[in-house]
């Protein structure tokens, strides 16, 4: 059994080198024996993000994801052993505890991926952001140390909203160009903005007003997770966080030209940058 689980987090790992490179050097730079365990959470997250891009209907996507609500309700679809990130991800909950009912809510949250229903409020980004890139903090964290995690709590709210504003920005054209806008209306509106004359793409003056507004908000959360003290031993779970100071910076000075190009920092960059994060223990 143990073997087959070991097997199973391994094959996490291998995907996850090939879906999310930043989640993967988290595990790496993390403690031996929790990589498994975190692998298959990060590469369930990763199967998750990826459903748009495998579908061109929101129902597929939605039955992809009733797979996993299902998983978690005890009621899968066949053997767990054909899937090994069913697999592992399972013995993962089940040897950490860890809640499934917010593996339940980041299912949820992910709905909205699948439709082109613009975010409406910052509330409700910030709600997005909280069951999804939070969550995940929090879940790594309860892996890493189930003591501290409670403690970095609100350290793990906010970071994850940064995180999540980063990745939007980084996904920005890929959005635009399927007609989907997570940047909240409410800061649209007050940038003169409506959904359509963003996705035109023409204003570019208030288009970079709106961004710059969209990347301040990340920047603003990012402040306060720093604020707050994080353990070492489940400051592993914040790596990923650590690079979204200079996306957000980037896309805050790029304002429209995001469309057309990346802040994204090249790899090599960024693994340095995680392992200065973690031995500096700061994000």
């Amino acid at each position: 059994m143990a073997d087959t689980t070991s097997t199973n987090q391994d094959i996490c790992l291998a995907m996850l080198r090939d879906s999310d490179r930043d989640r993967y050097l988290a595990c790496l730079l993390s403690p031996e024996d929790k990589r498994g365990a975190l692998a298959a959470l990060y590469a369930f997250n990763a199967e998750l993000a990826r459903i748009r891009d495998l579908v061109h209907e929101p129902l597929p996507g939605e039955v992809r994801m009733q797979y996993w609500r299902d998983l978690l309700d005890g009621n899968a679809h066949g053997s767990t052993e054909a899937n090994p990130l069913a697999a592992a991800l399972l013995s993962a909950i089940e040897t950490h505890r860890l809640p499934r009912e917010t593996f339940a809510n980041m299912i949820d949250a992910r709905i909205f991926d699948l439709y082109d229903d613009p975010m409406e409020t910052r509330g409700s980004l910030e709600g997005y952001a909280g069951e999804t890139a939070s969550a995940l903090i929090q879940l790594a964290s309860l892996i890493l140390s189930p003591e501290e995690a409670t403690r970095s709590a609100e350290a793990a709210g906010h970071a994850g909203v940064a995180q999540a504003i980063a990745g939007l920005l980084l996904l920005m054209p890929l959005h635009r160009h399927r007609g989907q806008l997570y940047i909240p209306l409410e800061i649209l509106a007050a940038t003169g903005l409506d959904r359509d004359t963003f996705l035109a793409g023409a204003d570019k003056t208030r288009i970079s007003a709106a961004i710059e507004a969209f990347a301040g908000l990340g920047r603003d959360h990012l402040a306060k997770a720093r604020t707050v003290p994080i353990a070492q031993t489940v400051f592993p779970a914040y790596l990923p966080a650590a690079l979204t100071g200079s996306v957000l910076a980037g896309g805050q000075k790029a304002g429209a030209a995001l469309f057309d190009k990346s802040v994204q920092p090249p790899q090599w960059r960024r693994q340095i940058s995680m392992t200065l994060a973690l031995m500096r223990r700061k994000i």
